[in-house]
């Protein structure tokens, strides 16, 4: 049972709102990037890693997968806890964690080693998106959270982007892979001190939150909770039994399939395909994720506007599925048509800008559970996405060793396009279940 603390509000009275909401959400967002900067390291310094440990695309493929092992086991554990203890102490213990095992990679010697590390950072790192959809649930109104949720969910392409260049830069500077994750785990785990300072598990409890703040938030919450099911199962695996969770699971596992793909494997595919060096693989993949990141925030804005002048929910959710996931997919496929690599660049930017308006499947598990809940739902979600996270690169290391092409890995992209399409927009109903 969730409890409220009763500490006293910062007033005074008939003040405007404060914005602590939004400040924590942008932290949020900064912690979500160092995430992402911390995953994406790998995959910019695999070049010379693969090099110093004479590794073969197969092998760089099952390392690349690694991490995504343990980070796909713990989506539900991790969301069972941010239920149980607040998101606060999840999020905190989560980045410290993940930060610890960032920094120890680079004294790894081989890559049994560099394995291992992979599989602490997964099982470190996994909690972080279910104690943010439940911090969503529990800090936005209805018709913030689709904000809230991209800029959650916007760290990601961010933190890919930014970590092209922060690690990519710190190699060229320092000429070593290992001194860039060492930085960039003292980094997070300060950042993760810096996370616990600040974030509350509910307005109340938040000193900078004033009492029209926490009022305006209390009220849309009561409004909310008027209109779940009066009765619930009671048991988690009745979900299970749902359409609709399956189609998050599934919408949210191709999505991941298209994104944790250009993730893991366009800095081998620009530096193998296209000559680029480190330098011009840093530029290049900051450009496609920053593209992402905008992408993710224009999103979010759409959809919120649209709900405020009077949209319904399901038709802003579905419209905006439903036309992202098409044009980036039909950007996706038109690589294969292209040689030029600053056109193939613009293509893979396209995918990314639309492609990240889908963080709004971040809003989905606070529609389809109830307040207890959403952050099991929220784990069991991102449990899908990174069962692609584990396959993907392992298949793509397969089919590029098979083949020696791209070709074939791109084009099973762009049929994870295909499959978002179809479960964001002909499996989910977007109202409560009475689980």
């Amino acid at each position: 049972m969730e409890t409220v603390s009763t500490a006293k509000l910062a007033v005074p009275e008939g003040a405007a709102p404060t914005k602590v909401r939004w400040k924590i959400f942008l932290m949020m967002l900064m912690l979500i990037a160092i995430n992402y900067v911390d995953r994406a390291s790998l995959s910019v310094a695999m070049p010379m890693i693969a090099k110093e440990f004479d590794l073969s695309p197969a092998w760089q493929g099952l390392l690349l997968s690694s991490f995504f092992w343990t980070y796909a086991f713990m989506q539900i554990p991790g969301g069972m806890l941010a239920d149980k203890y607040g998101p606060r102490k999840v999020i905190a213990c989560s980045a410290i964690g993940w930060g610890f095992f960032q920094a120890i990679a680079g004294v790894c010697t081989g890559g049994f080693s560099l394995l291992l590390t992979r599989l602490g950072l997964g099982a470190a790192e996994a909690p972080i998106y279910p104690a943010g959809g439940k911090l969503n649930a529990l800090w936005m109104t209805k018709s913030e959270r689709g904000r809230g949720a991209t800029l959650l969910d916007g760290g990601a392409p961010l933190g890919a982007a930014f970590g092209a260049l922060i690690i990519a830069g710190l190699i060229s500077e320092m000429g070593s892979w290992r001194t860039s994750f060492v930085v960039a785990g003292v980094g997070t785990v300060i950042a993760g001190l810096w996370a616990y300072s600040y974030i509350r598990n509910h307005p109340h409890e938040h000193p900078k939150v004033n009492q029209a703040e926490a009022d305006y938030i209390e009220a849309s919450h009561a409004k909310e909770l008027a209109e779940e099911p009066t009765t619930t199962s009671g048991n988690v695996l009745h979900f299970l039994r749902y359409r609709s969770v399956w189609g998050m699971f599934f919408g949210w596992m191709c999505f991941n399939a298209l994104f944790y793909g250009l993730l893991t494997w366009m800095p081998t595919y620009l530096s193998k395909q296209y000559g680029f060096d480190i330098k011009q693989m840093g530029g290049a993949v900051f450009i496609m994720f920053f593209a992402g990141f905008v992408g993710e925030l224009v999103g979010g804005w759409v959809a919120d506007k649209w709900m405020e002048h009077g949209g319904k929910q399901s038709t802003v959710l579905r419209t905006i599925f439903g036309f992202s996931s098409i044009v980036a997919t039909i950007a996706m496929y038109s690589v294969t048509k292209f040689t030029d690599p600053t056109t193939v660049v613009i293509l893979l930017s396209v995918t990314l800008f639309f492609l990240r308006w889908c963080g709004l499947f971040w809003c989905v598990p606070s529609i389809l559970a109830v307040r207890s809940r959403i952050g099991f739902l929220g784990g069991f979600m991102n449990l899908g996405g990174n069962v692609a996270g584990i396959g993907v690169p392992i298949l793509v290391g397969v089919i590029v060793q098979a083949t020696g092409s791209y070709y074939m890995a791109l084009m099973l992209f762009a049929g994870a396009g295909v499959g978002l399409f179809i479960s964001s927009t002909m499996l989910i109903s977007y109202k409560k279940l009475p689980v």
